[in-house]
């Protein structure tokens, strides 16, 4: 290769890695945030091995195509025909040791993403243990409600939090515990999804006719907050405003709430609900009445244009 070109090619290069420098550092990206590709931090022991299993793989993909690229960059490159030139280039499709690596290589690799995927997938879709806390899913359209089944109100019906179009149902959860989830669908097939999660789960009508595996459980919550939680499945009309939020409390706080819920509020001489619990025990952000993270929604379709 001739010296100009030589020196050209160098400077592509440098141009292509200063760029990459800055796009990662104009960003203000930290190198966790930047091998995370995007997907939120995750708040569940299940959720920082799935968002591993998706770092691993990308990096994977992109070792192989920058060796890819490299290598099409390098015949490119050097393997051109010359002016003046007839005959073919040396052939390489009868070489045995070369076609063995291209088997062997690509065999390995998904092998590999095989294993590690199999291991993360029955961690996620282990069977509960039963010492979990457990809840209940309802979706319907376009809301949710959450249930308590091993908590009971004075008047014996389970603890329970319906949705309405003037309140996003909060579902309280404790931070150190693990955490049982049984879903179905009154209706069409919704999807339960907290991004922070990293996994969606489809709520289905009728999980027993379906052949549906509707129990999922997560070990724990790993830090308190509120967590935004959406229908990740379309389902009509109002499927983007059928929203809800976790609300995650330290022990002691969700032991208190639910001792609340299990109780007579002396004001309305009823249960109380979910707002009116979190007001009473008054721990600052953590026990607003109302969703923090999303807002209900307003179903008159005229309030809902886009401008």
């Amino acid at each position: 290769m001739s010296t100009p070109r030589r020196r050209r090619l160098t400077r592509a290069a440098q141009l292509t890695g200063l760029a990459v420098v800055t796009a990662l550092t104009a960003t203000g990206c930290s190198f966790q945030d930047a091998i995370r590709f995007g997907w939120p931090v995750g708040v569940t022991p299940e959720a920082g091995m799935m968002r591993e299993l998706w770092t691993w793989s990308a990096i994977a993909a992109l070792v192989v195509g920058v060796i890819v690229w490299g290598l099409t960059a390098w015949t490119v490159a050097f393997h051109r025909r010359k002016a003046g030139e007839s005959e073919l280039p040396r052939q390489f499709q009868y070489n045995l040791p070369l076609e063995l690596v291209l088997t062997v290589i690509p065999l390995v690799i998904v092998a590999v993403l095989f294993y590690f995927t199999v291991v993360v997938q029955n961690v996620v879709d282990r069977q509960p243990a039963g010492n979990e806390l457990k809840i209940d899913v309802v979706a319907f359209q376009w809301n949710w409600e959450f249930a308590y089944p091993e908590a009971r109100t004075p008047n014996g019906q389970p603890v329970a939090t319906v949705g309405t179009t003037e309140d996003v149902p909060l579902l309280v959860l404790p931070t150190d515990r693990p955490i049982s989830f049984t879903q179905h669908s009154e209706d069409v097939i919704h999807s339960f999804w907290v991004p922070e999660f990293l996994f969606k789960r489809d709520v289905l009508p009728d999980p027993e006719k379906n052949d549906q595996k509707n129990t999922w459980v997560i070990d724990r919550i790993e830090r308190p907050g509120s967590f935004v939680g959406r229908c990740a499945e379309y389902c009509g009309s109002y499927h983007s405003m059928m929203n809800f939020e976790v609300r995650a409390l330290p022990g002691n706080l969700f032991d208190q709430y639910m001792q609340l819920r299990q109780s007579l509020n002396p004001q309305t001489r009823q249960p109380y609900s979910a707002a009116e619990a979190l007001q009473q025990m008054n721990c600052g952000e953590l026990c607003s009445p109302t969703a923090t993270t999303t807002r209900p929604f307003n179903p008159n379709p005229t309030d809902r244009l886009a401008f």
